[in-house]
């Protein structure tokens, strides 16, 4: 059976599937396959291993007549049509629980960055202009006695409160349910969306990409924050109104913002590179050696239980 990797994958994931006999189909470039090379390369896999640029629709599903498991390298699977695949009988799998540290160090990185203006220091210093210590220079903000707002209170929203937590930040989140582990560790405050947007000091996003996320934190939510605020995504970038978002950072009527994930995502809205108070990343949040092979394994083990006739670790439920 043939296997098609969309993307470069730590070698010893591949290796796994070369060993347990599968023929292995890899995309080497840096570019992703346009959705035609997708079709062709996957008319005759059984299994694929994708990236979150890979489009997997009806198109893709009627061009792979023998696609039995399509893994996910990644957490998020809005690039698949769960539904259309369930209907054909592809199983869908993604990597939980194995980037949420990653990804909630990576969160508490931006805001630090962005409350201690990080990137401006070290852009004065490469430019040659730092003269001293000057009691005014790029004051920043402190976390301590301030109030963290985490949407979505998951995996890694609950890991990125505990970790602002130890900087003496009080939490509030928004989630469809109770988070009571989370109330009971830390004191935290569930709010409805719009409070939470008033009261905090920091707000992270941590809620997946569906329907329902899409746009929830609307131009209303952003104009309701305080000019203090500083909001920190490593969701996903449509979960935000991006527009309004940068109207806010432009006017200065919030502090600052950190981007990993970005609505338009490889591609920037220019008005970014023209902010001094934004941190901008590549999608970093997974972007450890040791997340990165295990998520790949993760992938691996997927496919194989699967063409083996076997309940593979993570599938995702329609």
């Amino acid at each position: 059976m043939k296997v098609l990797i969309t993307g470069k994958l730590p070698a010893a994931a591949e290796e796994r599937l070369r060993q347990s006999g599968y023929e292995i189909d890899r995309h080497d470039e840096d570019a992703p396959l346009t959705p035609e090379a997708l079709r062709e390369r996957a008319k005759d896999a059984d299994g694929m291993i994708t990236l979150l640029a890979d489009k997997i629709d009806e198109a893709l599903l009627e061009a792979a007549p023998r696609l039995k498991v399509v893994a996910n390298y990644a957490v998020g699977y809005n690039n698949i049509d769960v539904k259309a695949a369930t209907a054909r009988g592809v199983t869908i799998t993604n990597t939980p629980d194995v980037l949420t540290a990653a990804t909630a160090d990576l969160a508490a990185a931006l805001a630090l960055a962005c409350a201690r203006r990080v990137l401006e220091g070290d852009a004065l210093m490469r430019a040659g202009k730092f003269t001293g210590w000057k009691p005014d220079m790029l004051l920043g903000a402190e976390l301590e006695d301030k109030t963290v707002g985490v949407v979505g209170a998951g995996r890694i929203g609950s890991a990125f409160a505990r970790r602002m937590a130890g900087f003496g930040m009080r939490v509030a989140y928004f989630n469809r349910s109770r988070n009571e582990r989370l109330e009971r560790e830390l004191g935290a405050e569930r709010l409805e969306l719009a409070e939470l947007m008033r009261r905090a000091d920091l707000v992270s996003l941590h809620v997946p990409l569906s329907e329902e996320t899409r746009g929830l934190v609307s131009a209303e939510m952003i104009a309701a924050l305080k000019p203090t605020a500083i909001v920190v995504n490593t969701a996903r970038g449509e979960v935000i109104d991006e527009k309004a978002l940068i109207d806010a950072l432009k006017n200065r009527r919030i502090f600052a913002a950190g981007f990993d994930v970005y609505e338009n995502e490889p591609n920037l809205n220019p008005d970014l590179f023209e902010l001094t108070n934004v941190v901008l990343l590549p999608h970093l949040g997974s972007a450890t050696k040791e997340t990165r092979d295990v998520m790949a394994d993760l992938a691996a083990r997927n496919v194989a239980a699967v063409l083996n006739g076997e309940t593979p670790p993570t599938p995702v439920e329609e």
